[in-house]
């Protein structure tokens, strides 16, 4: 099978926790660099899968590689290359497939409850599950794209997870670890500080109390939205 392609936007913010999934079930990926000026293929199906991940800056920006990138998406959705998105790469996914970008009505830093979306596809991809406590670091929001199906949504975000067929984009990060959330805090304890004032920020030490036990339910959730996605990887060789 070939490669599962991983975006990589920030240096700060590579694959997490999908990466130790995909290798504990010997599933192959590729970083695709985009920060260190990687370029964008232009063929999905050079790849099993892609997967966007997050990053500071917005999707509206002008950067050489977002157009590209969209053109990527837009060309597995006709050859049904499953596609997935986290955060900023669930906004660039939306976009992609003809939804918008904008300010979300407040930034949300921190962990706080999403809720499962009462619908048949919602359940697809997350069986009987109502909510769950994510992880959350963003300003922006995507909307729900033309044929596309909100799966979450959350108090301060209304569309948290959309899915399109075989395809996923998420506004949630529920590829955290221990090791990405502490780099987090520190790059973006300037951030945070400024943004203090939002109902959607929590405070650094909020975020890292009862770390371990809040990962690893996050992790069982990610398996479950990872399990529905790797099971439409293109098999061809």
């Amino acid at each position: 099978m070939r490669p599962v392609a991983i975006f990589r936007a920030s240096p700060t913010e590579g694959p997490g926790y999908f990466a130790t999934y995909l290798e504990r079930r010997l599933i192959q990926w590729q970083l695709v660099a985009l920060d260190a000026n990687a370029r964008v293929p232009r063929d999905a199906r050079a790849y099993a899968g892609l997967v966007f991940m997050g990053g500071p800056m917005s999707v509206n920006d002008d950067l050489p590689w977002i157009a590209p990138a969209m053109e990527l998406i837009r060309d597995a959705l006709r050859k049904d290359v499953p596609v997935l998105g986290h955060c900023l790469g669930g906004q660039l996914v939306s976009k992609a497939l003809g939804g918008s970008v904008r300010a979300n009505p407040v930034k949300e830093i921190g962990w706080g409850e999403v809720r499962v979306a009462d619908n048949a596809v919602a359940r697809e991809w997350l069986g009987e599950l109502q909510a769950f406590r994510s992880f959350h670091w963003h300003g922006e929001t995507f909307s729900i794209p033309p044929g596309a199906t909100r799966l979450l949504e959350s108090a301060h975000c209304a569309n948290q997870a959309f899915a399109l067929g075989v395809h996923l984009g998420m506004q949630c990060h529920v590829e955290m670890t221990d090791e990405l959330i502490r780099s987090w805090l520190e790059s973006g304890a300037q951030e945070m500080k400024d943004s203090e004032k939002s109902p959607g920020v929590q405070k650094a030490h909020e975020v890292q109390r009862d770390l371990e036990r809040r990962l690893d339910t996050l992790h069982e959730v990610a398996n479950r939205l990872y399990d529905r996605w790797t099971a439409n990887l293109s098999r061809g060789s």
